[in-house]
């Protein structure tokens, strides 16, 4: 898969509001990918940093590209489980979001995911999804 691929994914396999959050695929690969959240106020939270109900959706969807990487194409998945830690603010910059695949099974998939803004970690997520077809 491609960066346009997961784009494209993007577009036709989410609704609006995640959307909204204007992320796009820097990089995806054979169980990886790596997502940009751009810096926008609208996103902010009281005191100026990113609401951390943005950065919960960025790697959950930054996830679904991972697994379509893996599985080589999009295929209907469902979250079962996120599990996400804050390790410090972000105001002002941009977000990378890169998932790596722990295993892949027929029906689970797992993930850990690393936030990451001005080149520090912000935040780490883990992941479990149900893949339904």
């Amino acid at each position: 898969m491609t960066p346009a691929d997961g784009d494209r994914i993007l577009r036709e396999n989410f609704a609006p509001w995640v959307q909204d959050l204007g992320l796009t695929v820097e990089e995806v690969g054979d169980g990886h990918a790596t997502l940009r959240l751009p810096w926008s106020d609208r996103l902010a939270r009281e005191g100026g940093g990113l609401s951390g109900q943005a950065l919960m959706a960025a790697a959950d969807t930054a996830t679904v590209i991972a697994v379509s990487g893996a599985r080589g194409g999009f295929v209907p998945m469902t979250t079962v489980q996120q599990s996400t830690t804050f390790q410090r603010p972000v105001v002002g910059t941009d977000v990378l979001v890169t998932v790596r695949i722990t295993k892949l099974g027929r029906t689970l998939a797992f993930a850990d995911v690393t936030m990451t803004a001005d080149g520090s970690t912000a935040a780490m997520a883990s992941t479990v999804y149900a893949l339904l077809a």
